[in-house]
């Protein structure tokens, strides 16, 4: 029987698509904020890339050691304590008056907000059913596009009308807000807290840790990081000086590709949930690394072509995104799942950022702004999603041997329809 969302499952998904376009705006926003950040502060760029892997890794630590916790509480309980504490630490970067003061910032905001990604993910899988998930993975991750799309234009203008500092009280209001309406609308989540799990919150993270069964799954978390991480700190430099675009030309690029990334998550979250997460994965995988492979070796080419090969790769990186991201939710048992996805995001944050490094070692850009090395980037990249493709088979046998096919006809539970 086909699955109808309720009013309130509605309010749940609009909620945490909001959330995760505050939290990933707040990531994404620094990096162009840069060329203010260091003439204002008077910070080298060596300095000024601290601060930007400072929220990772700081993000990365705090899920491993949130983990433990993560299933003994009440989910939006946990939500709204670290969603609280993001938007503090996002207060705190909007007043930073020093280089120290900002990476401390930084460092805060990460360790608040590098769990909320986690704890989304967890309510989804707590609160609808796996034939639901793609379609919720779909909507959920167009928060990244519509930060790409409307966040970070904004975000730049504010900045050139009120300084630096504006942008993160503009991500700070809109936050507090979403914290307010989740306060008073959403509703308890404890189904977790009928299963036993171990008291001891070290003992929980080893034990979770150690499950030989969710291994592909946290192999699979961490491969699936390292094609973006790779790519986005040189995509612009390799846009402008390899490929020809202009600076001026630029921002239409990212528009474009947020638009269409945008429109083609939902859709992607659908076809998951029709024709099966694993097959829209694998096709979505095979697609990039034919796109990655022409893309990486271009020369000067012309701005609708860009447009056009750029818009197709972010389509079928949002589909291998969201369709493992559906899938990997299916992996834990419920009295694992926060803990299990607390990990997952950790070791992608970390995994994220020593990709990033590896990158810098890959490639190298000549006085005249010419990366060298990209096509082997995209290699590297390549070998990377075919490796994922192999060990989400693994994770996509898991499931389904625990989630078999529903018996046609079979009704499905539906939340109460009001808060």
């Amino acid at each position: 029987m086909k699955f109808t969302f309720s009013k309130y499952q509605i309010f749940v998904v609009a909620l945490l698509a909001f959330i995760q376009f505050t939290v990933v705006l707040d990531f994404m926003i620094l990096s162009p904020l840069g060329v203010q950040v260091m003439d204002q502060l008077k910070i080298s760029t060596t300095k000024f890339g601290l601060v930007v892997s400072a929220y990772a890794f700081s993000a990365g630590i705090s899920g491993i050691l949130a983990a433990g916790f993560a299933d003994r509480f009440d989910r939006k309980k946990m939500l709204l304590f670290f969603y609280s504490g993001f938007v503090f630490g996002t207060v705190l970067c909007g007043i930073a008056p020093n280089y120290e003061f900002l990476l401390f910032a930084r460092i805060v905001t990460g360790i608040f907000g590098g769990v909320i990604a986690s704890i989304s993910f967890a309510i989804i899988a707590d609160l609808f059913p796996m034939e639901a998930r793609g379609r919720v993975m779909g909507l959920v991750m167009t928060a990244f596009a519509a930060s790409q799309v409307f966040g970070l234009p904004i975000g730049v203008f504010f900045s050139n009308l009120w300084g630096w500092q504006s942008p993160f009280w503009m991500i700070a209001i809109i936050s507090g807000l979403v914290g307010i309406a989740a306060t008073f609308k959403l509703q308890p989540i404890v189904s977790h807290l009928s299963e036993k799990t171990e008291n001891k919150a070290i003992k929980h993270l080893v034990t979770t840790a150690g499950n030989s069964n969710y291994l592909p799954g946290f192999l699979a978390t961490m491969l699936l990081a390292t094609g973006g991480y790779m790519l986005m700190p040189f995509g612009s430099a390799f846009s402008v000086h390899n490929l020809g675009i202009t600076l001026e030309d630029l921002p239409l690029v990212y528009f474009v590709t947020g638009v269409v990334s945008m429109a083609a998550g939902p859709l992607i979250g659908r076809a998951a949930d029709k024709f099966g997460k694993y097959p829209v994965f694998l096709i979505s995988s095979l697609i990039a690394c034919g796109i990655l492979f022409y893309y990486t070796a271009m020369g000067i080419t012309p701005l609708w072509f860009v447009i056009l090969i750029n818009s197709a790769l972010f389509v079928v990186i949002t589909g291998r995104v969201i369709s493992a991201q559906a899938l990997n939710s299916a992996m834990p048992e419920l009295r694992d799942r926060g803990a299990y996805m607390a990990i997952s995001s950790s070791l992608q944050q970390l995994s994220g950022g020593i990709a990033s490094y590896a990158a810098g070692l890959i490639v190298v850009q000549t006085p005249s702004g010419y990366i060298q090395g990209y096509p082997n980037l995209g290699y590297v990249v390549i070998v990377a999603i075919l490796i994922t493709v192999a060990i989400m088979y693994k994770v996509n046998e898991y499931v389904s041997s625990k989630h078999p096919a529903p018996v046609k006809g079979e009704s499905e539970v539906v939340l109460p329809t009001e808060a």
